[in-house]
């Protein structure tokens, strides 16, 4: 069900790879709510995706960015601009990646060229969104920036390795710039901490599927799919959510609030008994 919440809005969605990803979700989403929107991602993640295939689901133009590059996000925002016929009301930053991970190197033994790497394209990429936005006055008054990050940020995975540095810093720039965004133009930046969700980049993670078992048992509600995090990133970049800004928002189930659940335990016991 639609409700209008993005009616005449313009955005900007990066990281859409395939059906399964959570921008592709939030597109999906940000069309049935009424907006229009460009849709950018990298040129080699472009090769490995489907993103022509949502383009036309949503109407939309695909604008290619490398993200470490402020050349490409400028060309990005002021394209964006003009395609879309006026300043931009909402940027989803859904962008993350560990050479580090993929690769299979232990936290103890990272290659520091992939660590710095990851670190730019994982988080730094949100502050070159964000001065570039800003310099370019490419975003409108009450606009709202999201960026996907994951409680790895806080609590220590060890699965996660050197993506849990590059959400940390994420969620630090979100609330840097947050601040001088919210003064200069009441524009909100937040981060939403998503359940574990069964993704390309997600799955291909190391013991992934048992921590997404592990996290559903753990959760009140359950994990939350990828199609819930859309509503919920729609939420935030519409005029409901005008005042919350700088924060690091759980969309988890409960599972952030959870010590240990009813499930656990009866699981734990019965390996005992048996």
């Amino acid at each position: 069900m639609a409700y209008g919440l993005l009616k005449g809005k313009r955005g900007i969605i990066s990281g859409a790879l395939d059906e399964n990803s959570i921008a592709w979700k939030v597109a999906l989403k940000a069309k049935e709510e009424g907006a229009i929107f460009t849709l950018t991602n990298a040129p080699i993640a472009m090769r490995m995706g489907a993103i022509n295939d949502l383009a036309k689901q949503c109407d939309a133009q695909i604008i290619p960015a490398d993200a470490t590059s402020v050349e490409d996000i400028e060309n990005l925002f002021s394209k964006s601009v003009e395609i879309l016929g006026g300043k931009i009301d909402f940027v989803l930053h859904s962008i993350g990646m560990s050479l580090n991970v993929r690769k299979g190197k232990e936290y103890g033994d990272l290659n520091y060229d992939w660590f710095q790497k990851g670190i730019d394209i994982s988080a730094i990429s949100l502050h070159k969104f964000l001065q570039v936005a800003e310099k370019q006055d490419a975003l409108s008054e009450w606009g709202s920036v999201v960026a996907l990050s994951y409680i790895a940020a806080q609590r220590t995975y060890s699965f996660y390795s050197d993506m849990a540095e590059a959400k940390a810093l994420l969620e630090s720039i979100a609330r840097s710039y947050g601040y001088r965004y919210g003064k200069a133009k009441n524009v909100r930046v937040n981060t939403i901490s998503q359940s574990p969700t069964k993704t390309k980049a997600g799955s291909g993670i190391e013991g992934f599927d048992a921590f997404y078992e592990f996290a559903e048992k753990m959760s009140p509600l359950g994990n939350a799919t990828a199609d819930d995090c859309a509503n919920y990133a729609i939420t935030l970049f519409s005029d409901l959510t005008r005042f919350v800004t700088m924060q690091n928002l759980y969309h988890d189930g409960g599972y952030s609030s959870t010590g240990i659940s009813e499930d656990l335990v009866e699981l734990i016991q019965n390996q005992h008994k048996a």
